[in-house]
């Protein structure tokens, strides 16, 4: 089920989204990234409580995506998870357009969610390279997301031209991510 998302709506999330979905006036779309995207859209399973947000549209809409969801938040109280703009995340160039729908069939009025796809979220994790981003690059690999020369290919033309600086680490960490995914 590559492109579609593996898993339904599921609680707490479902009721979270239908009640935020009431209390906006105008379409979003949110851009998901982190746990969320990698436990919802590609079933990679791993304990996560916020939506990570990399972006939104209408920009203008995150302050109040984060007064109606965010952390300490009534609705983060009441259903146990939270809206989480990532404020400094590197991403490829181009990957809007690359963006999956996220619960096509889940009815919200305003809401739309979406996915970055799979190369692209694990691009989104190279900077940091913590345990649980080398994990879940793991899981992508394994589970047939990630093809070896199309991650180099977007890290080469679509990330590392926009790097400010620790290149060289960032192609050592691509390196050994491959290493870790495709042994020979």
């Amino acid at each position: 089920m590559r492109g579609e998302s593996r898993r339904g709506t599921s609680e707490p999330w479902a009721s979270f989204l239908k009640t935020l979905d009431g209390l906006l006036k105008e379409p979003v779309e949110l851009h998901c990234i982190g746990g969320f995207a990698m436990t919802m859209q590609y079933g990679i399973s791993r304990a996560t409580s916020g939506i990570d947000i990399l972006a939104a549209s209408p920009n203008e809409i995150v302050a109040e995506l984060q007064n109606l969801g965010g952390a300490g938040t009534d609705l983060h109280r009441r259903f146990k998870v939270y809206l989480q703009p990532v404020p400094i995340a590197s991403y490829p160039e181009g990957y809007e357009a690359r963006l999956v729908r996220m619960w096509p069939r889940f009815n919200l009025e305003h809401l739309r969610l979406h996915a970055l796809e799979a190369h692209d979220l694990a691009l989104t994790k190279l900077e940091r390279n913590a345990d649980i981003d080398r994990q879940d690059i793991l899981a992508l690999a394994q589970a047939g997301y990630l093809d070896q020369q199309t991650l180099r290919g977007r890290y080469a033309k679509e990330f590392r031209p926009n790097l400010a600086s620790g290149v060289e680490r960032h192609d050592l960490t691509l390196k050994l991510w491959i290493e870790m995914c495709w042994p020979r």
